[in-house]
């Protein structure tokens, strides 16, 4: 093993033992068996060191994600990915909190892929006429609350012991990204309705403009009607976007 790897794996293993998460650069070069002048060399100072060990985190993170298959249904995919995520957070709560913190002025680039894979089921979603919103506004929505919430049960643990806590917030924001019909909201309100396109959810007997115009701006993006100029289709996403992000009343 490498110096530097060395150096990057005791810093970890420290950071998970760690009460609350911080490490002191002399403690690693101490563990690692190197000195000082090894660890600024490989990382710069202790911000790089802290850097590669978020690094680190997001790959181990995401390890099992890019080797995932997409399955038939893409919510359930989704509901899958929150759980994994909330798990991720509680088996690693030190080293959640360091990928997460605001002190990271740099976003990972694992951070951003994590995030582009989220955006991918819900495109997928869009597609099959499930989505409320567009892929962007929903994954921005789905990211906030699965990461605020792994945050609030791995910072105080005390106060959040219902393990369920997770499940219901991820219930309670799918309701909101989700078609009625998705999320079996829609009974009693009469039977879903599609035209042969498959145009979008109803809701008592009318078709819910946004899940429509979800599903078409993802259409259009998957698969671009060559009817229309750059510009047209450009516009015509902008139009589509605005209606699936229309709030309802």
């Amino acid at each position: 093993m490498s110096t530097k790897a060395r150096i990057l794996e005791v810093a970890a293993v420290l950071v998970a033992e760690s009460p609350n998460g911080d490490i002191s650069t002399r403690a690693v070069c101490e563990a690692a068996g190197v000195g000082a002048p090894a660890l600024y060399r490989h990382f710069g100072d202790k911000e790089g060191l802290l850097s590669a060990v978020v690094d680190s985190g997001w790959e181990k993170y995401l390890a099992t994600k890019r080797v995932r298959r997409p399955g038939t249904d893409p919510v359930q995919d989704l509901r899958d990915g929150w759980d994994t995520h909330t798990e991720f957070a509680l088996q690693n709560p030190n080293l959640y909190r360091l990928m997460n913190s605001p002190a990271m002025r740099t976003p990972p680039a694992a951070a951003l892929e994590s995030h582009q894979i989220l955006t991918s089921d819900l495109q997928r979603a869009a597609e099959q006429g499930k989505l409320r919103l567009t892929p962007e506004l929903a994954a921005q929505i789905i990211m906030s609350a699965n990461v605020g919430v792994a945050l609030m049960m791995v910072s105080r643990p005390v106060t959040f012991t219902d393990k369920t806590v997770s499940r219901r917030v991820r219930d309670a924001v799918h309701a909101v990204v989700f078609t009625p019909e998705v999320m079996g909201a829609a009974a009693g309100a009469g039977a879903a309705s599609h035209s042969g396109a498959g145009a979008g959810a109803a809701v008592g007997g009318e078709v819910e403009v946004p899940a429509t115009a979800a599903r078409l701006g993802a259409m259009l993006r998957t698969s671009p009607n060559p009817a229309f100029t750059p510009a047209e289709s450009g516009l015509l996403s902008e139009w589509l976007d605005r209606l699936s992000n229309t709030p309802g009343e």
